[in-house]
């Protein structure tokens, strides 16, 4: 059992934590996959990498916001509902009140030529880091010809097809489960 002293420190952690990460919004929830595994996983190891991984194949599931969710999960993982509160808390803080404050100061300089070169440069960057992260999570995750190819079809699907990601993940899911079971199927003849 942790004292008081203990959960308000792992608290503390939390809420700074996905502060750091709430602030680093533009691009959105993609942009900020990096910026959460580095602090997630790697820096306090609240999660291993392959609770990571599936971690994001959860929150991108489901509805809502992929930041949102991320601190849920991972909030609720390290403290449970309150953790989840100080993780949301965390992460909703710094986009709206920047939000806030561009819609109240920046309104009368949309025109403004240093402002959208800013947000020309920002846009690419998002793609890179949003490609990188898709990057290091593939490599986590396909090992087999059976995941490459799932991976390969998706990808046709969505940008060749313009199928909607929420029936990919479903075919995704199904297909994985008839998979382990021809396989498990195939093992049992075998045997």
């Amino acid at each position: 059992m942790i004292s008081i002293k203990q959960k308000l420190a792992l608290h503390r952690k939390l809420f700074i934590s996905f502060i750091k990460i709430g602030t680093f919004v533009f691009g959105g929830g993609y942009a900020m996959l990096p910026i959460i595994q580095r602090e997630v996983v790697n820096h306090h190891q609240w999660i291993s990498e392959k609770d990571f991984i599936d971690m994001l194949a959860v929150t991108q599931s489901a509805p809502g916001p992929v930041a949102v969710n991320t601190s849920i999960f991972t909030g609720y993982k390290v403290a449970r509902l309150s953790g989840a509160v100080t993780a949301l808390i965390g992460v909703v803080l710094p986009p709206f009140t920047i939000i806030l404050l561009l819609a109240t100061f920046l309104s009368s300089y949309s025109d403004n030529y240093y402002l959208i070169q800013f947000f020309a440069g920002v846009r690419p960057a998002i793609v890179g880091l949003i490609l990188g992260v898709g990057l290091k999570t593939g490599k986590n995750i396909i090992h087999t010809s059976f995941d490459f190819f799932l991976a390969v079809l998706a990808l046709i699907l969505l940008l060749v097809l313009g199928l909607h990601p929420f029936l990919i993940i479903i075919l995704g899911a199904l297909s994985g489960l008839l998979y382990s079971y021809c396989k498990k199927s195939s093992s049992q003849e075998d045997n």
